[in-house]
């Protein structure tokens, strides 16, 4: 195959056009199609279906983008490893994180990495909805929980579990009346919430007194006692320990999973590699206790 060819082809992919693609790298925008035209004749395959303003993807042309993408940016790099004599991460890494793990310790593992890969340009975007990786240029995300998905592999790399918090002056009723409740997001309203503890597996009757979208804000409020939250153990943990929280029971079925997803390929980048391999020095056991241990210390 001709590697010039299937680079050009994954530049104007990239782009989106032909004409975006000549102007971002000054290649003339014929040289462009023609070499994609070449590309279409050996493969004898249709790569992009071409209208009269909009140029996209046929499926084999996705499939092939996906594929050479990933093969030309590994050529690209080894090149690079081999003529400065190492194979030392350098180059930018986009990462999608989602919000919570963002907030309480995604700072604190960037800044690490950075000073040990200080020729790696680490670029973290924190938002909880589904990205997609090619589309949108992200090297690495990072969910919780997620669908399966035939186009990506990935590994667990923490553990965490939900618990039922409240402050100490807000008791817990023993007529199993509802209790003010505070809730991530209108679509958290649960009418009762099936929790397990010293004494069994009971069911909390709540009544939402307070909505909010962030798990930090949710844990902030339930610290001044306007009602009982929702939350993973690694949050609250310091604020059981300190007495500023009471545990009312394991949230039943609640398990959370964090994983870190990439696209399935042989050949993984040197940053990507780099960066799981330092997730996995910050969290060696992935256990709730030690996230909170990390973002306390």
């Amino acid at each position: 195959m001709d590697l010039p060819a299937l680079a050009d082809f994954t530049l104007v992919a990239r782009h989106g056009g032909f004409g975006r693609a000549a102007r971002a790298t000054g290649r003339p925008k014929a040289t462009l199609s023609r070499r994609v035209a070449e590309l279409e004749s050996s493969l004898d395959l249709r790569l992009f279906e071409r209208g009269a303003r909009v140029l996209k993807l046929t499926q084999e042309g996705r499939a092939l983008y996906e594929r050479a993408g990933a093969l030309l940016t590994e050529l690209d790099e080894t090149a690079a490893a081999i003529a400065s004599g190492g194979g030392r991460p350098r180059g930018r890494l986009r990462i999608s994180a989602p919000l919570l793990f963002s907030q309480t310790a995604m700072g604190k593992v960037a800044a690490e990495f950075a000073l040990k890969y200080p020729e790696v340009r680490l670029e973290v975007t924190a938002e909880d909805r589904a990205v997609d990786m090619v589309e949108e240029g992200y090297d690495l995300v990072i969910r919780v929980n997620p669908d399966p998905d035939e186009s990506l592999v990935g590994r667990i790399f923490l553990r965490d579990r939900l618990v039922v918090v409240a402050s100490p002056g807000l008791l817990r009723p023993a007529d199993h009346s509802a209790v003010p409740a505070v809730v991530r997001g209108a679509s958290d309203r649960m009418a009762a919430w099936p929790v397990t503890g010293p004494a069994g597996t009971a069911r909390i009757a709540v009544e939402p007194v307070l909505s909010l979208t962030s798990l930090v804000m949710v844990r902030d409020a339930a610290r001044v006692g306007v009602g009982a939250a929702r939350l993973p153990v690694s949050l609250v943990s310091h604020d059981l320990a300190a007495g500023r929280l009471v545990h009312w029971g394991d949230v039943d079925g609640s398990d959370i999973a964090l994983w870190t997803l990439y696209p399935s390929r042989r050949l993984l980048s040197s940053r990507v590699s780099a960066f799981l391999d330092h997730l996995k020095g910050a969290f060696p056991t992935g256990e709730p206790d030690e996230l909170a241990a990390y973002v306390g210390g």
